[in-house]
């Protein structure tokens, strides 16, 4: 069995394995930083626009509740946005 830990080392030192499908989420469904964290806001989420770039660029990481709201403010499951970290541990995690 491998170091799961040695997925860190796969992100070249980002915070979270998700915020590139974040961001692609969110460019294909048309929704400006600003707009998002206005959505999160209202259900009670405060993440700043700012906040926002930093998880898509992995220069912050993401909690679990930030995730969920997330996603369903991109009208996506929670699964959608950690689809390449499960991709990794279905190849990894058994070896």
């Amino acid at each position: 069995m491998t170091n799961p830990r040695n997925y860190s080392k796969r992100l070249n030192g980002k915070l979270n394995s998700a915020g590139k499908i974040i961001k692609s989420y969110r460019i294909k469904n048309h929704i400006s930083r600003q707009t998002l964290s206005d959505k999160l806001m209202i259900m009670g989420i405060d993440i700043s626009a700012q906040s926002i770039y930093d998880l898509e660029t992995g220069n912050r990481g993401i909690l679990d509740y930030e995730l969920c709201a997330i996603a369903k403010c991109l009208g996506v499951s929670s699964n959608d946005l950690l689809k390449d970290f499960e991709k990794y541990l279905d190849q990894n995690l058994y070896e």
